[in-house]
């Protein structure tokens, strides 16, 4: 892949939590196309409790540009970072296909309850049947169902391959098992 395509890099915002701009922020306001899933907390804040959207997993970005431009960032912002694959001898950047990230962004952005999961969280036991959603909100997804004991909704498991998962609640009329 050429270096001056747009791509989606994995990052690392090393900004503490409570801080009040964080990498996102400052990326989102240069007009770069940023994703990071986000979840609400309550937080106090100089004594009064507030209700923030905090990033799921706090380092976690994923920035959709080339790597000159996104170069530029990581020189002038020095708590964001290029996350980079373990286990492998180039050292390359961690990047996802443009397809995997549309579609996460996708199933999550279009879930009233995305549930997140860490890399390793999820166990091989918890990877349910292989099924193909028909209708509905994500039609044409497959996947695994999440299969958890004592659970009475149907959730799909959908992943960015080694940095995060997340399930989303599917009807069950409309899941054909494959």
């Amino acid at each position: 892949m050429r270096r001056s395509e747009k791509q989606w890099f994995a990052m690392r915002d090393l900004t503490r939590r409570n801080a009040n701009v964080m990498a996102h922020h400052l990326l989102r306001e240069a007009g770069l196309e940023v994703f990071t899933p986000m979840q609400q907390i309550i937080m106090t804040v100089r004594g009064r409790k507030q209700r923030r959207d905090v990033p799921v997993i706090q380092d976690l970005l994923f920035v959709h540009e080339s790597k000159e431009v996104l170069d530029s960032y990581v020189a002038r912002y020095p708590n964001l970072q290029y996350r980079y694959c373990h286990g492998h001898t180039i050292n390359e950047p961690t990047t996802v296909r443009d397809a995997d990230m549309e579609r996460f962004i996708y199933a999550v952005g279009n879930s009233d309850n995305a549930r997140y999961y860490m890399p390793g969280e999820l166990t091989k036991a918890m990877y349910g049947r292989r099924v193909r959603i028909v209708g509905g909100v994500f039609d044409d997804f497959e996947g695994n169902l999440l299969s958890v004991k004592g659970m009475r909704t149907r959730r799909l498991i959908v992943e960015i391959p080694g940095l995060m998962a997340a399930s989303v609640e599917v009807n069950p009329d409309f899941i054909q098992f494959i």
